[in-house]
């Protein structure tokens, strides 16, 4: 018998779209997008989704385990290929997005495009190619930026080198110290390293893709986001941005930014209410 909780969508072009539900059947549907090399089993919060009352949607990234390939995938058909997904599994598109880490440019995507209702943007990767922010990173990671965008091939080989080891191994070593916590915690790790296998499936196509998209300059008009948009970032952040998205929100209209203090990157975990909470967000 088929589990319920995974869902299995057909795009136009005939590809394979995977994807999972957490929480309640009837809940309130919320799409969230998982950050870097991670597929459709992470997910947050699911000690509070039924009190909650919320349905969370994840979705494998093409190339990453069941979704298949997208040979000429961009940040654009990525956003519409999460579109055709959500439009499936709920009947319409129309729903709040939370989107973590890297996964962060297609959350954005989705609020450009004019589908998601609105944005909680939860310990963002800011976008590393746009100037202000690259004169404010460590050497070796501007370096990487313009590789990506000036040789994205060879990047790719640079990013191709990666595995959901070493993945987590970067995580843990940049974590403050209430991240760590979090990080040995068996249950999570259990969890991030089936959503770390899922993501570097494919000899870690999809992952190489994202990776390109998310340090490429991202071509995004975020000045013509309509929706409500809250920034959440830890204080003891490290890793995500050099400002704690504070360039970010100001270039997003409307945009409400929260840094919380005694929290670090591991924010969506160890906030997952206070994430949830933001999805509710009325003007």
């Amino acid at each position: 018998m088929q589990d319920p909780s995974q869902l299995v969508v057909h795009a136009a072009d005939g590809r394979v779209l995977t994807g999972r539900s957490f929480g309640p059947a009837t809940g309130a549907p919320v799409l969230f997008i998982a950050g870097a090399g991670t597929g459709k089993s992470m997910c947050f919060g699911e000690d509070l989704l039924d009190s909650a009352h919320v349905r969370l949607l994840t979705m494998d990234r093409p190339g990453m385990e069941g979704s298949d390939l997208h040979a000429q995938r961009t940040l654009a058909t990525t956003v519409d290929d999460y579109r055709v997904f959500v439009e499936a599994a709920i009947g319409e598109p129309s729903v709040p997005v939370v989107a973590n880490s890297q996964g962060s440019v297609f959350g954005l995507g989705a609020a450009v495009a004019g589908w998601a209702s609105q944005l909680v943007l939860v310990s963002p990767a800011d976008e590393v190619a746009h100037p202000a922010i690259q004169a404010m990173l460590p050497a070796e990671a501007a370096q990487l930026a313009v590789l990506a965008d000036e040789h994205p091939a060879e990047a790719a080989r640079v990013f191709q080198s990666f595995t959901p080891e070493a993945m987590e191994q970067m995580v843990l070593a940049g974590a403050c110290h209430s991240d760590r916590a979090l990080y040995s915690d068996r249950r999570f790790l259990s969890l991030y390293r089936e959503a770390l296998e899922e993501g570097f499936a494919n000899g870690g196509a999809g992952y190489v893709r994202d990776t390109l998209i998310a340090m490429r300059p991202w071509a995004l008009s975020l000045d013509q986001i309509r929706i409500p948009v809250t920034v959440l970032f830890g204080e003891k952040d490290q890793s995500h941005s050099p400002d704690h998205g504070q360039i970010l929100a100001q270039r997003i209209r409307g945009a409400r930014r929260r840094v919380i203090p005694g929290v670090g990157g591991a924010l969506l975990w160890t906030r997952a209410q206070a994430v949830l909470e933001a999805t509710q967000r009325r003007e």
